[in-house]
């Protein structure tokens, strides 16, 4: 055979391998969508009865004349996908009137303002709200609450989906605390594992690994990777910690259920973090598609790009979200058994709740989707965790049912500053005063999660006395967070 035959049966064998890939379907020109999936199928076919040179000619001639190719022998599946796909593509058509809703706080930074008023632009929004410890993020802020009609917005439910509180109070008496010091910390540091990667030596036994993790393509991929995460926590902002919890006297006497506890201080354990690396790539896949599903979008849109909840991608998301919930409250149990059996401590209450996450509620009489991204649920006598900093307190609160909040509060103190910025302006020999005078012992944590980066959880509560009733106040005394110089997931 001749070199140039040679050369040319190369680059045809080239061609026919490239164009099997999505990412050179899209250098073609076509658009993400359920026309790759066709082309994908057809394409081997339809080259071995044209010849690549012809095929590829006619890709790029039904790109532009899809009904010429409508009744091709090899291609007219394809065509009919594409004219499918372009009368389906939407155009942006915002809300005559933006979506109402209200704002709680003073001096919000301006970034997230921006973004809740945005979120308010979109069709498919019906009400929000902003909570006091707001700051920019992907999408809908940090501390935005969106209520939506039948559609879900990967962005506005967060990157690590399901990040969540976990207080356990335990038997252990709170003067025991600085006896049991030593004790304590090497417990911390023995039971937990934290850090990107960071994975167990063996995989624990929970339920949540019995459940259909088939529901969707990204959920069974990443089976194995959760299961070997199983009871860990995450970075960034995630820690496990020890502190005084002093629960008040109730404002009347309806029973708590689970927090039914007497006046007083407790030994309490409390944890934060999220579905790890199976969250984030769930998140990631999902709002990829939204936003591949919207190229109408403008830009400052670009990160609330929907998934219809009577479209496959929304019920595959809906389903991948709720495993994701279940597989993060599942985190959090095993590292609080693990600790519990360490200690030989017994359990006498606990609160726990998402605050990275959807549900479906009824407001004004309509079923809609709440996101919250990085708010407490807080209906009418609803418990949760609001935590403050790794040296200020946190508290136990029981919600008020505010309709305008859409049910909600806060999730925490609120950032004031960036990572970076944090670690531009902090360091550790200016930090350790501040911890040293609120009794804090650090195992570990980066600099941009000291107090010093974050808002004043006295002012941010304040500020939502009208959303939750506080019960307790829990005091860290011993933390552990992710080492210094991990990438945060949240």
């Amino acid at each position: 055979m001749e070199r140039g035959q040679v050369g040319r049966q190369i680059r045809a064998f080239r061609f026919v391998q490239c164009i099997m890939k999505p990412r050179d379907l899209l250098k073609l020109g076509f658009q993400p969508g359920p026309v790759i999936g066709v082309a994908i199928k057809l394409l081997p076919a339809a080259k071995k009865a044209l010849g690549h040179r012809v095929l590829e000619s006619d890709l790029k001639a039904l790109l532009n004349e899809p009904n010429a190719y409508t009744n091709h022998p090899h291609l007219a599946l394809l065509a009919q996908a594409l004219i499918e796909q372009n009368a389906n593509r939407n155009t942006y058509v915002e809300r005559e009137q933006p979506a109402p809703y209200r704002i709680w706080g003073k001096d919000l930074e301006a970034g997230a303002v921006e973004q809740m008023r945005n979120a308010a632009r979109l069709p498919v929004a019906v009400s929000g709200a902003l909570m006091p410890d707001a700051h920019q993020g992907y999408g809908l802020p940090i501390g935005g609450v969106l209520a939506t009609e039948n559609s879900m917005i990967p962005y506005a439910v967060g990157v690590d989906i399901a990040c969540r509180m976990k207080l356990t109070v335990l038997d252990i008496p709170a003067d025991d605390l600085n006896k049991l010091h030593d004790q304590l910390a090497k417990t911390l540091q023995r039971e937990t594992v934290f850090g990107i990667g960071g994975e167990q030596r063996k995989v624990a036994d929970h339920p949540v690994l019995q459940e259909d993790w088939s529901v969707t393509p990204i959920t069974k991929h990443l089976f194995e990777k959760a299961a070997n995460q199983l009871g860990t926590s995450g970075s960034g902002n995630h820690f496990v910690e020890f502190g005084i919890l002093t629960v008040h006297e109730k404002a009347d006497d309806a029973p708590l259920a689970e927090f039914d506890l007497a006046p007083g201080k407790y030994l309490a354990l409390l944890s934060h973090s999220g579905s790890r690396g199976s969250g984030a790539a769930v998140a990631d896949r999902y709002s990829r598609l939204a936003m591949d599903l919207h190229p109408e979008l403008p830009p400052e849109l670009r990160r609330l790009a929907w998934l219809d909840l009577d479209s496959d991608p929304g019920r595959e998301y809906w389903a991948a979200m709720n495993l994701m919930g279940q597989y993060a409250h599942a985190n959090h149990a095993i590292i609080h058994q693990k600790i519990v059996r360490a200690l030989k401590a017994e359990v006498l209450a606990g609160v726990e709740n998402h605050h990275n996450f959807a549900w479906k509620e009824i407001h004004n009489g309509k079923e809609v989707i709440v996101h919250r991204k990085g708010a407490t649920p807080a209906g009418a006598g609803v418990l949760g965790v609001i935590p403050g900093s790794m040296a200020t307190p946190g508290f136990v609160v029981r919600g008020r049912g505010s309709a305008p909040s859409l049910n909600s509060a806060s999730h925490g103190a609120g950032r004031t500053m960036s990572r970076t910025a944090a670690k531009e302006k902090f360091r550790w020999s200016h930090v350790k005063p501040i911890l040293e005078a609120a009794g804090v012992t650090l195992l570990s944590a980066g600099i941009d999660e000291v107090p010093g980066s974050y808002k004043d959880i006295h002012t941010v509560m304040d500020a939502q006395a009208d959303l939750v009733e506080v019960l307790a106040q829990f005091d860290p005394r011993i933390v552990k967070m992710a080492p210094a110089g991990e990438k945060p997931e949240d």
